[in-house]
C-alpha cells in the first residue's frame, strides 16, 4: 500500500494511486490467440519474443520439407522457421494462408527461436496459475503439447488451454 504524505501535491497523489493499481495484477501474463477460428489457446508471455503480422510474401517457402512448415522468415536479421501451429497440434485443416497477412508468434527457449503461425491474436491477459487445471477432452495428437487449461465459463464449458512451449519446440515433428 502506498502511504500518502500530506505534503504531496494532487499530481503526486494521482501517480501514487496509479502505481498502486499496477501492483495489484495477479497471476502471470499470457498471450491469447486462436489456432483455428474456434479454438483459443494461450502461451506464457515470458517466452514470446515478438508477435508479427507477416505478409505471405515475407515467408520464404522451402521445397521438400514437412507440410507443417510454411517456410522461413527474416526476423530482425535472424532467419527462423515458421510452422503452422494448427498442424503441429494435429488439426485436420491447415492454416488459411489465403489472406494478406498471417499472425506469427516468435517464441524463444534456450536460444532456439521459431515462429508459430496462428489464425488470429486476441491479446495479452493476466491469468492465475493457481486456477490452471488438468486438461480434459484433449485430442491425442494435441495432448503432448497441452500443459493445462482454465475454465472460462462453467455453463458453456468454454476452456482456454495453456500450451507447453518446450514440448512444441522439442517435438519430433520438426525432424519429419
Amino acid at each position: 500500500m502506498v502511504d500518502l504524505d500530506l505534503s504531496m501535491g494532487a499530481d503526486q497523489v494521482q501517480v501514487a494511486s496509479e502505481f498502486q493499481q499496477l501492483e495489484i495484477r495477479e497471476g502471470e501474463l499470457h498471450l491469447r490467440f486462436f489456432v483455428t477460428p474456434t479454438q483459443e489457446l494461450a502461451l506464457p508471455a515470458i517466452i514470446v519474443r515478438e508477435v508479427i503480422s507477416a505478409p505471405l510474401d515475407r515467408i520464404t517457402p522451402i521445397p521438400n520439407i514437412s507440410s507443417l512448415l510454411l517456410g522461413t522468415i527474416n526476423l530482425r536479421g535472424r532467419v527462423i522457421w515458421v510452422a503452422d501451429l494448427s498442424q503441429i497440434l494435429g488439426e485436420s485443416t491447415a492454416l488459411n494462408t489465403e489472406r494478406p497477412e498471417i499472425p506469427v508468434i516468435a517464441v524463444e527457449e534456450q536460444e532456439i527461436l521459431l515462429g508459430l503461425a496462428v489464425d488470429r491474436i486476441v491479446g495479452m491477459e493476466w491469468l492465475s496459475a493457481e486456477k490452471v487445471q488438468q486438461p480434459t477432452q484433449v485430442a491425442n495428437s494435441m495432448a503432448p503439447f497441452v500443459r493445462g487449461e482454465w475454465i472460462l465459463d462453467e455453463d458453456t464449458h468454454q476452456r482456454l488451454r495453456l500450451l507447453d512451449h518446450k514440448a512444441i519446440i522439442s517435438s519430433e515433428l520438426w525432424a519429419a
